[in-house]
């Protein structure tokens, strides 16, 4: 399962990758100026999301390759804050969760 999450955090990546570079392009072509131009607060918002959204795919792959660490380890499916078992719900739907649904509940 870790494996596939990987595989779905790097193709996001590389997406969001190719998509940001093309909102780049289309701001630096044609002299877009952000301030003065109408196109250009919709390509500084676009700029903007495209960067939010790659980072939060880095995350997710940073996430996904620390629980692979885990996983070798002998410690994938233990909270990082307890020590309890993470429920099997909870690792099939966040894969890479370093809590159980308790600890992540209170916020602690």
């Amino acid at each position: 399962m870790l494996g596939a999450e990987l595989a779905r955090a790097l193709e996001r990546v590389a997406a969001l990758e190719r998509e940001f570079a093309g909102v780049a392009e289309a701001a630096s072509s044609g002299g877009t100026d952000d301030e003065h131009d109408p196109e250009g607060a919709t390509l500084a918002f676009e700029r903007q999301h495209a960067a939010a959204l790659l980072e939060a795919a880095r995350e997710q792959v940073a996430a996904v390759d620390a629980a692979l660490r885990r996983l070798a380890e002998g410690r994938y499916g233990v909270c990082d804050r307890c020590g309890r078992p993470i429920g099997a719900e909870r690792l099939a739907a966040r894969p890479a969760a370093l809590t159980c649904i308790r600890c992540a509940g209170s916020r602690r």
